[in-house]
């Protein structure tokens, strides 16, 4: 079975490769990348060694590693199709012998090989000592195998979700994840620095080395002091979780094969469905505004793209000003960057509907059908952003203590905002462009320059459009005149309206002139 199951994952990877040249070409090209890197880790592992701090960074090192191997198969179940197990079973296979040949096929791979590196180079950074390079041969593969482990188990338990609508739903925000993720790393630095080096992390190293797997770097620097006694009960550790994860795995592993997935239940009686409807529905108007805005809040929750957008948007609009505000060098302006994100997602937005626009477009027969279509659209985005954009100044403020500047900022916000809707409604009919449904790109082949003319560009005249108001803001702090700032209030408000008002009212002849053309562009994808 073991050896069966190691074939099919090399048969795989060589069928996979013979696919395409470009194919080729990108996974030797990520060879060769995640090798320099591992090389380049390790070599700074190995000079590492001797230092006070080396088995701290050794066992952070192999903890996050652990964190990588538990979270990825969430993120990109597709990257790997032996992690699906469903595939399985159909055969008449015990899970015994499925288990074991299946941790054997996974440490087949780039991810096991730069695992494997990057261990090895925490074991040796580490390790002090004969006792200490002795333990480090175990310690190394347990540290290994653990990893592997817990990303079947994570995987085999959430295969089902995972292969959904929902699952692909969380890949998709995969790229929220990176996002937030490389905030924090340079926020904790930064920290990090300011706190006097690695040392400060040396109270949560000693936390993780009784967690599997660092436990099993740890039992080295145990090793390595002469605590002999403290080496065997990590290491007992380090096997006793990978014992766990094992038992995990084949548990996951028997229920999948041998309970019904939703394709074999019978479906739910239409009787038994709520008849209650819509609650959100009843608080839209009636008409054709209330549909167009409903249908677009819809493709907000359940459209895995146009979610990821809004999701992306809500998050960096938040964590730039306020991590920027912990770090003591933010601006309460950085407030203003919450509206931005958010203005960006009234760009191009017929390429969201896809081909579906089609229905779109058979409702639109004037420039008055294409106003009330793009006004609505244009409601249902403020529904979100304007609370968003006020709770994001208001928390800013507080954070900085900068409560004079509050209505000024707030003002801006709103005039930048009715400026980014405004060039968002005029890019959408002028630069359309299709959205793929699958995959992670925003764009199909062919359209990458109508994408960047419209979002950049448009968010270029935004910025020129605010003009006015910031020249405003400029010229009463220059005379001194900062107590009649709360005027930007109710200046940036109105103006922010003034010019959403007017961008539809110049997008809606276009958009009804262009229908075929648009139709043509957002239905590439």
């Amino acid at each position: 079975m073991t050896r069966v199951l190691v074939q099919l994952k090399l048969a795989l990877l060589r069928n996979g490769l013979r696919q395409s040249a470009g194919r080729r070409a990108a996974y030797l090209a990520s060879v060769v990348v995640v090798l320099l890197i591992a090389a380049l880790q390790l070599l700074g592992l190995v000079l590492l060694h001797g230092n006070a701090h080396a088995a701290t960074v050794g066992t952070l090192l192999t903890a996050l590693l652990a964190l990588g191997w538990a979270v990825l198969p969430l993120f990109f179940p597709s990257g790997d199709e032996t992690l699906d197990p469903t595939r399985l079973v159909m055969l008449p296979l015990r899970p015994d012998p499925l288990v074991r040949g299946l941790l054997v096929a996974s440490l087949v791979g780039i991810g096991p090989l730069f695992t494997l590196t990057l261990v090895v180079g925490a074991a040796y950074a580490t390790a002090r000592g004969p006792a200490a390079a002795a333990v480090a041969v175990l310690a190394v593969p347990l540290a290994l195998l653990t990893c592997v482990a817990l990303a079947r188990a994570v995987a085999a338990a959430n295969i089902r979700l995972l292969t959904s609508r929902k699952g692909r739903d969380l890949a998709v925000l995969s790229g929220l994840v990176v996002a937030i993720g490389a905030q924090l790393v340079n926020f904790g630095v930064q920290r990090l620095g300011a706190a006097g080096g690695v040392g400060a992390l040396d109270p949560v190293a000693d936390v993780l080395r009784w967690i599997p797997p660092a436990s099993a770097i740890g039992a080295v620097d145990a090793a390595g002091d002469g605590a002999y006694g403290t080496a065997v009960a990590r290491l007992a550790l380090s096997v006793a979780g990978l014992v766990f994860l094992l038992t995990t795995w084949r548990r996951a592993l028997t229920h999948l094969m041998t309970s019904p997935d939703g394709s074999t239940i019978q479906a739910a009686e239409p009787g038994r469905r709520s008849r209650r409807g819509d609650p959100g529905r009843r608080l839209l108007p009636d008409g054709r505004t209330g549909t167009v805005m409903g249908r677009t809040l819809r493709y907000v929750w359940r459209d895995p793209k146009t979610k990821a957008a809004w999701v992306t948007s809500l998050a960096i609009g938040l964590i730039v000003p306020v991590l920027n505000a912990l770090q003591g060098t933010g601006s309460v302006y950085f407030a203003c960057f919450a509206a931005g994100m958010l203005g960006i997602q009234m760009y191009n937005q017929f390429g969201q509907d896809t081909s579906a626009f089609w229905i779109v477009a058979m409702t639109i027969s004037s420039p008055r059908d294409a106003y009330l279509e793009m006004r609505a659209r244009a409601l249902a985005l403020l529904l979100i952003t304007l609370p968003y954009a006020t709770l994001v100044t208001v928390v800013t403020t507080a954070m900085l203590g900068a409560w004079a500047d509050f209505a000024e900022v707030l003002g801006l916000s709103f005039a930048l905002l009715g400026a980014m809707l405004a060039t968002g409604a005029w890019s959408s009919a002028r630069f359309p462009y299709s959205i793929p449904q699958e995959g992670y790109k925003n764009v199909v082949p062919g359209q990458a320059g109508l994408a960047w003319i419209s979002i950049f560009g448009g968010m270029v005249a935004a910025a020129l459009l605010c003009a006015p108001v910031l020249a405003l803001t400029i010229t009463l702090h220059a005379q001194g005149a900062d107590s009649w700032s709360w005027t930007l209030l109710p200046i940036g408000a109105a103006y922010g309206a003034a010019a959403t008002l007017l961008g539809l009212r110049l997008a809606a002849p276009r958009t009804a002139d262009r229908l075929p053309e648009i139709l043509t562009a957002v239905s590439k994808g």
